[in-house]
C-alpha cells in the first residue's frame, strides 16, 4: 500500500495532545515524488482529474508547492459547470444562473473578485474570474484538454493506473478526483405515467421551450426556485411541488447580501457559530415574515438543520400568483397529476429539480462505492480504504464552497510536498466516525446530507493541520 504524508488532528486540542503520533520509521508514508524518464522527462506522481473551479485551485496549490502533476480535462477548456454549454457535456448551468454566494465571500483568498463585479455573479462572470485566476497563476497551460479519464485502477503495488481516452495508461502514486459531483441527475419515480414532456434541471437552459405551457417544477432547492421564477416569465402557469418545505432566505437583508451579515457576526464580532445562527434566524424571520402567507408550509425543523433556499423573487412571485405551491406528487395519470392533498391538475411539462447522484464512472464500486465510501474520507478528502485516492470539492458546506475547496487544495499541496503528515490509520478512522456522529446530530436527514460540512469548523480544522509540523 502506498501512502502519502498528511498531518491531521482530532477535533479538539485535548484529544490531539492525548493522541501524539508515534510513527516508526518504516511506518512513515511516502510523499509525492516525481521521477525522470528518458522519453517523457519529469514524470509526475500526481494526477488531477477535472479543470473546473476545484481542479484549478488544486492545480494552483500544487504548482506553488513545486509538486509536479498531470491534469486531465474532458472538455476543450477550463470552467467545469460554470462554462455554459460546456463541450464536456457535464455542465448544469442554465442561462439565468447566478451564484448564491455574494462576491465578497466567494473568491479565492489570494485573488479577490474585483469590486466592479456585481454582488452575485452570473455563470459567465464567474467563468471570466476563473479564467483570469488560472492565467494569473499559470495553471491553464498545465491542463491536458480533450482527454477523458476512462478508468482509474489500483495496481498490485498500491499505485494507480490511469487509463486515458488516448489509449495511454499512466501510473501515479496519487490521484485527485476534482471533476465535480453535480452532473448525474437524480429523478424520483412516482406511481403511474406522465405523458407530457419531462426533463431534469440539469438539462434546463431557458424558458423558451415552455412558452405558453403549464409547467410543474418538482423540488424546492435553489435550482428549482431559480427555474420556476425563470419559467414564470414565459409559461402559461408554473406550479412547484415539494415533498417537504424549506426555509426561504432572501439574498438581501437591509440592503446587504445576507451572507455578509453572517460573516460580520462570525468574523468581525467573533461570535460562536450557535449564537451567529440564532441571530441570523431572527433577522431572516424579521425580514421575510411568515412564509405560510405565501402557501409555503413552515418547516418543522429549525433553520440550519437543512440547507435553506435563497431567493429574492420566490415569495413575491407567489404573492402575485405567478407561481403556486403544491405538496408531493401521489400519482401521475396521462397529463394529469394528483397531489397528496387530494388535488389534481393538468400539466404540459414537468421539470425535476431533484438533485444529483454522486457518480465517478472511472472508479469501480470496489474502489469507491458512492453509497458507503463518501463518508469514509479523512478530512472529507482521503480514502480510508485506498490512501492515494483523494477527492477535492466533494463537500457541500454551510457557507461558500469555492473558498473551502481552495483550503482543501492548500492542505493537499502541503500533504504531497511532505510538510504535514497523516496520523495513524486508527486515528483517521476514529475522526471519521466522530464526523458521522456529528452529521447525525446536526442535520435533519443525515443520509441526504452526507456531503455537508460547517464552513467555519472545517476550515479551522484544515488550517490547524497546516500549522503543524510533520512527525520526525
Amino acid at each position: 500500500m502506498v501512502w502519502f504524508r498528511v498531518a491531521g488532528a482530532p477535533q479538539s486540542r485535548t484529544e490531539w495532545e492525548s493522541n501524539v503520533l508515534r510513527l516508526q520509521a518504516n511506518d512513515l508514508p511516502l510523499r509525492a515524488a516525481a521521477t525522470t524518464d528518458p522519453a517523457r522527462g519529469v514524470v509526475p506522481d500526481v494526477c488531477v482529474i477535472g479543470a473546473g473551479s476545484s481542479g484549478m485551485t488544486v492545480a494552483k496549490a500544487l504548482h506553488q508547492r513545486g509538486v509536479v502533476f498531470d491534469c486531465f480535462e474532458k472538455g476543450s477548456d477550463i470552467g467545469g459547470m460554470w462554462r455554459y454549454e460546456n463541450d464536456n457535456g457535464q455542465s448544469s448551468a442554465y442561462a439565468s444562473l447566478h451564484i448564491d454566494t455574494s462576491r465578497k465571500n466567494l473568491g479565492y483568498s489570494d485573488f479577490p473578485i474585483p469590486d466592479d463585479m456585481p454582488d452575485f455573479l452570473s455563470h459567465a462572470k464567474f467563468l471570466e474570474y476563473l479564467e483570469n485566476y488560472a492565467n494569473h497563476f499559470e495553471v491553464r497551460e498545465r491542463v491536458t484538454f480533450g482527454t477523458v479519464v476512462e478508468a482509474v485502477r489500483q495496481a498490485p503495488d498500491g499505485r494507480w493506473n490511469v487509463h486515458l481516452s488516448t489509449g495511454e495508461i499512466r501510473n501515479y502514486g496519487n490521484v485527485v478526483v476534482a471533476n465535480g459531483h453535480l452532473w448525474d441527475p437524480r429523478t424520483p419515480v412516482f406511481p403511474g405515467e406522465f405523458r407530457g414532456e419531462t426533463t431534469h434541471s440539469h438539462y434546463y437552459r431557458t424558458a423558451a421551450p415552455f412558452e405558453g405551457k403549464s409547467v410543474l417544477v418538482v423540488g424546492l432547492g435553489n435550482s428549482a426556485v431559480d427555474i420556476a421564477v425563470d419559467l414564470a416569465r414565459r409559461a402559461r402557469s408554473v406550479t412547484m411541488s415539494t415533498r417537504r418545505s424549506a426555509w426561504i432566505m432572501p439574498k438581501y437583508l437591509m440592503g446587504y447580501p445576507v451572507d455578509q451579515w453572517s460573516r460580520f457576526l462570525s468574523r468581525r464580532l467573533r461570535l460562536p457559530t450557535p449564537l451567529t445562527r440564532k441571530i441570523m434566524s431572527k433577522l431572516i424571520r424579521l425580514g421575510v415574515g411568515d412564509q405560510r402567507r405565501f402557501g409555503l408550509k413552515r418547516p418543522e425543523h429549525p433553520m440550519w438543520r437543512e440547507h435553506a433556499t435563497l431567493s429574492q423573487e420566490l415569495l413575491p412571485y407567489l404573492g402575485h400568483g405567478w407561481i403556486s405551491m403544491k405538496p408531493n406528487i401521489s400519482r401521475m395519470d396521462g397529463n394529469e397529476i394528483a397531489f397528496e392533498d387530494g388535488s389534481r391538475q393538468v400539466f404540459d411539462a414537468v421539470v425535476f429539480a431533484t438533485g444529483y447522484k454522486t457518480t465517478f464512472p472511472f472508479l469501480d464500486r470496489n474502489t469507491f462505492d458512492a453509497e458507503t465510501d463518501t463518508t469514509n474520507l479523512y478530512r472529507r478528502m482521503v480514502s480510508l480504504k485506498h490512501p492515494g485516492l483523494i477527492f477535492a470539492g466533494l463537500v457541500q458546506p454551510v457557507g461558500p464552497t469555492i473558498p473551502l475547496v481552495e483550503i482543501q487544495g492548500r492542505w493537499l499541496a502541503a500533504v504531497l510536498s511532505g510538510d504535514i503528515a497523516l496520523p495513524e490509520h486508527e486515528v483517521q478512522v476514529r475522526e471519521v466516525e466522530q464526523h458521522k456522529q456529528y452529521q447525525r446530530q446536526t442535520y435533519l436527514d443525515a443520509d441526504r446530507y452526507v456531503l455537508e460540512v460547517d464552513f467555519r469548523t472545517y476550515a479551522a480544522q484544515m488550517n490547524a493541520d497546516m500549522r503543524r509540523k510533520p512527525a520526525r
